[in-house]
């Protein structure tokens, strides 16, 4: 018998916000029609906040390499969230690569958790 032991070394546990799946999920995908605008949103969030940072330079191709989706759906999922306000983009010039900062508009505005 065959015995096989998996240690993920190194790996952090990181809590995701209940209001991101509860609402933003269903919104996204349900209302927006765009699974890969959520798929987005959650590689930014871990490459942000769930690392401590407050923001994070990537191109649309490393979004899409990272997601699994294609360039030109990265480009919609980030115009998206950027229509949506969920997400901030600064670029130092035409051809740079934007800094993404993951918005949380709901934060503040919810009433305490019972």
């Amino acid at each position: 018998m065959l015995i096989v032991t998996i240690l993920f070394v190194g790996m952090s546990h990181t809590p995701l916000d209940p209001y991101v799946t509860d609402v933003l999920m269903p919104d996204l995908v349900g209302h927006e029609r765009s699974p890969s605008a959520f798929v987005v949103y959650l590689y930014l969030w871990r490459q942000t906040i769930g690392r401590r940072r407050t923001a994070i330079r990537a191109s649309y191709q490393t979004i899409a390499t990272e997601t699994g989706l294609s360039k030109a759906g990265a480009q919609r999922a980030v115009a998206i969230l950027k229509r949506r306000k969920l997400l901030s983009a600064v670029a130092g010039g035409p051809v740079a690569v934007p800094r993404y900062r993951v918005v949380r508009p709901w934060i503040g505005r919810l009433p305490p958790a019972e």
